[in-house]
């Protein structure tokens, strides 16, 4: 069952994170703080935005870690230019550009986190992590398509 946890509660860490450019577009992505070390480069983690839940898949660069964009399902997150970016929608939405600073909330570390504009406190459900055996049974028909 998915537990709801407010942005300032004990459990959640909070990192200031920063939007950047994504390569040379003008596209907004989130550059991830150097201090996040449960994710690795190709990791799909969940990410909260204005309370909906989207996929994100980790990417690497010279500078560190960052989210490219966030979707609606996890194939979509593999695979960016089939789906909508909401991250994208989200930056606009929220008047966040490139070089402005954003909060990263840790909910669950590897897995799930929340993203706000600072200083705004929010509630997030926190879905409960797949089952390892059927992920890992959904990710090997995942490959084999």
């Amino acid at each position: 069952m998915s537990e709801r946890v407010p942005s300032d509660h004990d459990s959640v860490t909070s990192y200031r994170a920063t939007i950047a450019r994504s390569g040379g577009t003008t596209r907004p992505c989130l550059r991830l703080p150097d201090e996040m070390s449960d994710v690795e480069d190709g990791d799909v983690v969940r990410l909260s935005l204005d309370g909906e839940l989207r996929h994100a898949r980790v990417t690497a660069d010279s500078s560190g870690h960052l989210l490219r964009g966030a979707y609606d399902n996890k194939r979509l997150a593999r695979t960016p230019g089939e789906g909508t970016n909401r991250l994208v929608e989200w930056c606009e939405k929220s008047g966040r550009d490139p070089g402005s600073a954003v909060e990263l909330d840790e909910l669950d570390a590897g897995f799930c986190y929340g993203l706000r504009v600072p200083g705004k406190r929010t509630v997030y459900t926190v879905p409960d992590r797949p089952n390892e055996s059927l992920s890992n049974i959904a990710e090997k028909f995942a490959r084999d398509e």
